[in-house]
């Protein structure tokens, strides 16, 4: 159990941002609820992402974070690519159900390293970046957020397509 209130805290938005409750609406994983593959792969305009590269790219930066926070170079991000990795091939049903569970794994390997981080460590510099751990922490809460504003805008703009 984690007894460090900022932990606490950190763990709380967090959650807020991914899948619980919480003033703000939406949280990622609720914004991608019964989605199907098709929706997903609809894109509002060539050069723009889709909501399927929103969630490799979601899922991608909380491995970096949890890579950052546990200073471990063995980890590996278990998709080909960095940051926007390219869709599967073939991009069907079967691929989306794969990789949203990708993204709700990589939430839970990074909720577990926010909970064992040593709390001695928050105000540190995250290994390969120019932010706390803690900053780091709360900025992929805010990213979560930032995406499932995006996601929820995508499928508004799909509807009136």
């Amino acid at each position: 159990m984690v007894s460090d209130r900022r932990i606490v805290l950190l763990l709380d938005v967090f959650d807020q941002a991914f899948d619980h409750r919480a003033w703000h609406g939406t949280p990622l994983w609720g914004a991608l609820r019964g989605l199907s593959h098709r929706e997903a792969l609809w894109r509002p305009r060539r050069g723009r992402h889709n909501i399927w590269e929103i969630v490799l790219h979601t899922a991608y930066w909380k491995y970096i974070v949890r890579r950052r926070l546990t200073r471990d170079v063995a980890l590996a991000f278990p998709r080909a690519g960095s940051n926007w990795p390219p869709l599967p091939a073939p991009a069907d049903a079967r691929a989306w159900k794969r990789d949203v569970a990708l993204l709700k794994e990589q939430h839970r390997l990074l909720r577990q390293a926010i909970a064992r981080l040593p709390s001695s460590r928050l105000g540190a510099r995250a290994w390969r970046s120019t932010w706390s751990n803690a900053a780091n922490i709360f900025g992929i809460a805010s990213h979560d957020l930032y995406h499932a504003g995006q996601i929820q805008l995508v499928k508004r703009l799909q509807r009136g397509a």
